[in-house]
């Protein structure tokens, strides 16, 4: 009986890992994000994410977003922003990190090739 329950207790944590990724997104930039939508990596079929009908401030607002985990640790993410600016996230790692920042993002993206920024 011990050993079952541990064998259960051992197992509840890859079976809950196995359901879904969490991500908390900060909106740190100064504008409004009005979407995001989210793909596997390099496959180029963004979903749209549901923010619950209102967009997410600048300045700090925040809200966490559920990924099924079927679709792997490495996401393509697409924000895109009240005044027409778009950021987008190549192979972010949803395994790995938690928490995602737009405004430390935004302002990488001028050297960092896993991400683009337009208008």
């Amino acid at each position: 009986m011990r050993s079952a329950l541990l064998a259960l207790i051992v197992a509840m944590p890859s079976v809950a890992a196995a359901g879904s990724h969490y991500l908390d997104i900060h909106n740190t930039a100064p504008d409004r994000i009005v979407a995001i939508a989210v793909a596997a990596a390099g496959s180029g079929e963004f979903r749209d994410v549901a923010l619950g009908g209102k967009p997410l401030l600048g300045g700090g607002d925040s809200t966490t977003i559920a990924l099924q985990a079927d679709g792997g640790c490495l996401r393509d993410l697409r924000l895109s922003f009240a005044d027409g600016r778009v950021l987008e996230q190549k192979d972010f790692n949803v395994c790995r990190y938690r928490t995602y920042h737009t405004g430390r993002y935004w302002h990488a993206a001028e050297t960092d090739p896993k991400l683009t920024a337009q208008r």
